[in-house]
């Protein structure tokens, strides 16, 4: 009989009560652990921001697709993936200009994540996030750390509108050319010394040559987002077209004609040409040049980074000019 206390069988042995204990709240087995800090609306599966950064991302694709085709067929890339936590955070802090910041799912929001996503989101480069496996896949096995961000191709510029750029100066024309320089690094910082002392750009040649990849423009400082690199299929030829156009071209070699304390066509017209650390200027380009300019040193060291010299001449350069 319901309610009967006293039939056989009604007693609950002693601790086998269900429902609330005391002290525990009755939920300790299904109690909730921390999940550490909320992540930013963009990276919430479902969430409003997260569609629309999708939505942009996929739209931003459609749009740039045909011209990225054409850039790569004219410059021989694909966009590039960087990968890593520092690398993506130093490209963004370089203003280099990627179209998506790809998020593992689950990854743990330290303060590089934190940076990423804030400098992302504050210039408008969609955030999307996926599955470990996925990123895996599109790293090719490389270690990512849960972040990459893709950089399209570069845009160079023509070699023509380059010369072009430096007649129309108010200066006398300055063009740094390199010559078997293949260290993204070198390249970079030239474009970073390059944009200081006041070239008109940078000339680079499409084989054995480094290119304005991720690297590049983070060691450029964003400075390749303001100074024009073109890159040519033949730099002997235009080198002298160039100097059928009124310039007159160095080169720097550690026998040269001159030390750079006599150059004394410093103020003139000028191509500055610079060769691989090792190597030097290849023969071709040697002989194109009109004249060749060593840096005087008093140290043991036989010879300079590409990208020192670089910036040595081209401070000396501006040095005169300003004289």
């Amino acid at each position: 009989m319901a309610g009967n206390s006293q039939r056989r069988g009604a007693r609950r042995a002693a601790g086998s009560k269900k429902g609330p204990q005391v002290g525990s709240g009755g939920v300790r087995r299904r109690a909730l652990e921390g999940k550490g800090p909320t992540p930013p609306a963009e990276m919430r599966p479902g969430h409003p921001a997260q569609r629309r950064a999708a939505a942009a991302a996929r739209k931003a694709g459609r749009a740039a697709g045909p011209p990225a085709r054409r850039s790569r067929e004219r410059s021989g890339e694909a966009p590039e993936l960087l990968l890593g936590r520092n690398p993506v955070v130093e490209a963004l802090r370089a203003g280099v200009p990627g179209t998506a910041l790809y998020v593992a799912l689950g990854i743990e929001v330290d303060d590089r994540v934190a940076e990423a996503l804030r400098r992302a989101g504050d210039r408008g480069v969609p955030i999307l996030e996926m599955g470990r496996a996925e990123l895996d896949r599109m790293a090719s096995g490389a270690v990512h750390q849960g972040l990459g961000l893709q950089v399209p191709p570069f845009e160079y510029a023509y070699p023509d509108d380059l010369l072009a750029r430096a007649l129309e100066s108010t200066r006398p024309p300055l063009i740094v050319a390199l010559d078997g320089v293949t260290d993204p690094r070198n390249l970079g910082a030239v474009v970073r010394s390059a944009a200081a002392f006041g070239a008109d750009g940078v000339l680079l040649p499409e084989r054995r040559s480094a290119s304005m990849t991720a690297t590049a423009w983070r060691a450029s400082a964003g400075t390749a987002a303001k100074l024009p690199v073109a890159r040519v299929t033949n730099l002997t030829r235009t080198l002298r077209d160039y100097q059928q156009a009124g310039l007159f071209v160095i080169g720097l070699d550690a026998d040269g004609e001159v030390t750079l304390d006599d150059l004394e066509t410093a103020v003139d017209p000028l191509v500055i040409v610079v060769g691989s650390e090792g190597r030097g200027l290849s023969r071709l380009v040697g002989e194109t040049c009109d004249l060749t300019v060593s840096i005087p040193m008093i140290g043991a060291a036989e010879s300079l980074n590409a990208s020192v010299a670089a910036a040595v001449t081209l401070a000396e350069v501006a040095r005169r000019r300003r004289g």
